[in-house]
């Protein structure tokens, strides 16, 4: 009567063959033999070790492999009409299993009273409440081994459409990654780019040709990379180097910039170009706005676990939240809070406050994650 029998799993056709369950559920098709043959291997032996308990002998045994075998090949036989069921709407899933379940339990009562009739107890036959009894039994059974066939089916088909949301889910933070980190500002390059015009037309070639250089090795930093990966701190400090080269070569002695990241920091890793923005909105609203310049400082340092990076300048300081949506810096700022949010969750936070005695300083404290060894190798070369 099968109650080990009952962990069936769906076996070929029963579940979507391309679901990546992990473990035991990995190969369906072994999974339900194996169940299926070890359940029902546990009955016979519970099954037979009972009847020899109640003093019903050895030839209880052999009407106890029959029963076994039937009970076997009815199960075998409502698998194949289960994995139908199983996706069609509940209420045609309810009337099918019941009726199923009537039908396969008055088959397996049945054929388990000629067993016993024939090679145990000659000329039984049970009648009425007997009969009805072995019925009920055998139908428990089987409902038993239908339930856990549809809840272990229902589990992978679950963990199935997990997985599916999941590689959605990780798609899309993926393509907004890649949409914020490729959000450059387009103002940026078309000034290098008049810049280099002019120049040309001034003949300062040698000028033209080094800003056009630096040009070239920025891009290519900002494009060349995964637009999901994490960069080390000093690669990133490298990229704004080459923007504010590229800067201070229209701006001259307006632009001065200072580095200053402590040791420890260097191997921080962080979202590629997150800085970047703030170092332009910093000469955009600081050095081009004021005719004697600005000074831009990028510090970092390591503390208690945490990575915490300043950008400060010297420039007009924090303006009304009104005028810097008409100008537009609040773009850089929103780009790099929501790729904070997309790389850790809520362990980060993001501050702006006045610089003394004048200007402004954003501040970015994010987990401390060093760079391996085989990442700062692959730096190195």
């Amino acid at each position: 009567m099968g109650e080990a029998g009952v962990a069936a799993v769906g076996e070929r056709g029963g579940v979507n063959r391309g679901a990546s369950v992990q473990g035991f559920f990995a190969d369906k098709d072994r999974a339900f033999w194996t169940l299926q043959i070890g359940g029902w291997f546990a009955y016979f032996v519970l099954r037979s070790l009972s009847g020899i308990a109640n003093r019903m002998g050895l030839e209880f045994v052999l009407p106890a492999a029959i029963v076994t075998v039937t009970g076997f090949s009815i199960t075998l036989l409502m698998a194949a009409a289960c994995r139908r069921l199983i996706r069609m709407r509940p209420i045609l899933v309810w009337t099918m299993t019941l009726l199923m379940l009537g039908l396969a339990a008055a088959l397996f009562s049945a054929l388990e009273v000629w067993a016993f009739a024939t090679f145990f107890q000659p000329g039984w036959n049970p009648e009425g409440v007997v009969f009805f009894g072995a019925i009920l039994l055998d139908f428990s059974v089987l409902a038993a081994w239908t339930g856990l066939y549809y809840g272990i089916n229902y589990y992978l088909l679950l963990d199935e459409q997990s997985q599916h949301i999941e590689r959605v889910t990780a798609q899309a933070n993926e393509a907004q990654l890649a949409m914020l980190r490729y959000q450059l500002n387009p103002h940026f390059l078309f000034n290098t780019l008049n810049s280099i015009s002019t120049l040309v037309l001034l003949k300062q070639t040698e000028r033209a040709n080094a800003m056009l250089s630096r040009l070239s090795s920025f891009l290519r930093y900002s494009l060349s990379g995964e637009p999901t990966s994490l960069v080390t701190l000093a690669q990133e400090v490298e990229s704004l180097k080459l923007y504010l080269d590229i800067e201070k070569m229209r701006f001259e002695g307006r632009l001065r910039p200072e580095f200053r990241v402590d040791p420890p920091a260097h191997v921080a890793l962080l979202p590629s170009l997150l800085l970047q923005p703030l170092v332009e909105n910093a000469v955009k609203y600081a050095v081009s706005a004021l005719e004697e310049g600005a000074d831009i400082a990028v510090h970092a340092r390591q503390r208690d676990g945490r990575l915490i990076v300043t950008v400060a300048d010297t420039g007009p300081g924090i303006v009304s939240s009104q005028q810097r949506a008409k100008a537009g810096a609040g773009v850089g700022l929103r780009n790099i809070r929501e790729r904070l949010s997309q790389t850790y969750g809520d362990d980060h936070r993001i501050e702006l406050k006045s610089n003394q005695p004048h200007g402004l300083v954003v501040m970015i404290d994010v987990p401390f994650q060093p760079a391996s060894v085989a990442v700062r190798e692959r730096e190195a070369a």
